[in-house]
């Protein structure tokens, strides 16, 4: 039985192993479709998920709810102290 040379077949391999490998470094297009950075925090996400009375845009309510989460117990600092 005849054995075929493996020399002529060793480049191309390379070559496959090559482009497989580097197959895998590409970046796929990231598109802007999470929450617009720029607006400002009390615009409001359009999340269901909202204290009840408060309306996105209300800056005033927004700025009092802030300081009654810190008043009342959501600031972490005040609570391991």
């Amino acid at each position: 039985m005849k054995r075929l040379p493996l020399a002529p077949l060793a480049p191309l391999a390379l070559a496959a192993a090559a482009l497989l490998g580097l197959g895998a470094c590409g970046e796929k297009p990231q598109t802007g479709a999470g929450i617009r950075s720029d607006a400002p925090a009390y615009a409001g996400t359009g999340s269901p998920f909202m204290q009840p009375g408060w309306k996105a845009g209300d800056q005033a309510a927004w700025a009092a709810q802030l300081r009654a989460r810190q008043q009342y117990g959501q600031n972490e600092y005040s609570r391991m102290r």
